[in-house]
């Protein structure tokens, strides 16, 4: 019989590693943070397990061990009770992400610090722009935007990375930033960020649930493919150095998209849902953890990110080194 023997590249490890194909690095991974206001505060969010608020007192033994793990940035998300309409919190210059991301620098100046640009932690309804009429206003939302960039900025963000899917949102960072004079600090665009329920325990983490209605007027409908690529063109077109897709387990098909459409980083965020769901199977004893963990991971690699954003960065770090 005449046929394709393609087994014979599997036949062992050594083999499989010799033909492999995608390969996950800690080098790949961004690794998502909660500050939080008050005092020796390390507390588990409980859809979350593995992942906690942080006070700024307790914050910096947290980086020492995402430095040694050799993870190279980190995003902060802050977690704080005054809340006005329109986020003050986001852009004040001593805000707890302004303060975090100046303590990290100073101790730790080689770790990027991504600094997430949205306003929902620190509105009172929750909504990631400022409310007129009940509803989103798109064009003065983004002079709060843009003000927040600075802001993040002026505290050595590395990357600012803004995720509140205003349209305008990069050209208006963009022009803020340069005439501040941060014409060097690039912008991860949350270009393709989908209205998804995966987002649940991220809420939970980030006390950042809208009170009201939901953000289906600004994130995107799941069921739509083209429409990522539009809002992709209009980013890079706009500046952004870097854009993401988010949600990343069930939106493969668009990073692959964007991954053909464009020639700048794309990042995959694998969101709180994504993690929440593994770690309870995990808890259950229903998988295997590590083994799934790196097979959705890989994937996302394989799909065609640069960059993963994920709250398993510890984890796969951790493992990475043990398996050498």
């Amino acid at each position: 019989m005449d046929f394709k023997r393609h087994r014979n590249l599997r036949s062992s490890a050594s083999m499989r590693s010799l033909v492999r194909e995608t390969h996950l690095r800690v080098n790949d991974f961004i690794y998502p943070m909660f500050v939080i206001e008050g005092n020796n505060i390390r507390d588990e969010v409980p859809s979350m397990p593995g992942v906690y608020q942080i006070s700024m007192d307790l914050l910096l033994e947290e980086v020492k061990e995402v430095y040694e793990l050799g993870i190279k940035a980190i995003m902060f998300f802050g977690v704080v009770t005054a809340k006005d309409e329109i986020g003050t919190g986001a852009f004040m210059d001593d805000g707890i992400v302004q303060t975090a991301t100046r303590m990290v620098k100073e101790n730790y100046p080689d770790l990027l610090v991504v600094a997430d640009t949205c306003l929902c932690e620190y509105t009172d309804h929750g909504h990631c722009g400022v409310i007129h009429n009940h509803d989103v206003d798109n064009d003065e939302s983004l002079k709060v935007l843009a003000k927040t960039a600075v802001s993040q900025a002026k505290a050595g963000a590395d990357i600012i990375a803004p995720s509140n899917m205003m349209d305008g949102f990069v050209v208006a960072i963009r022009q803020a930033l340069d005439e501040a004079g941060f014409e060097n600090i690039p912008i991860m665009s949350y270009a393709v960020k989908y209205a998804s329920a995966f987002y649940g325990p991220f809420r939970d983490a980030a006390d950042s649930a809208p009170q009201f209605g939901d953000r289906k007027t600004y994130q995107m409908d799941p069921a739509n493919r083209l429409e990522a690529i539009r809002e992709v063109e209009s980013d890079i077109e706009e500046g952004a150095d870097f854009i993401m897709v988010k949600p990343a387990l069930s939106f493969l098909d668009i990073i692959r998209d964007v991954r053909n459409h464009v020639n700048v980083p794309v990042v995959a965020y694998n969101v709180s849902g994504e993690y929440a769901m593994i770690k309870a199977a995990a808890q259950n004893g229903w998988i295997d953890e590590k083994s799934i963990v790196m097979e959705m991971l890989t994937s996302m690699k394989r799909a065609g990110a640069d960059i993963i954003l994920t709250y398993f960065a510890k984890d796969v770090a951790t493992w990475l080194k043990d398996d050498k």
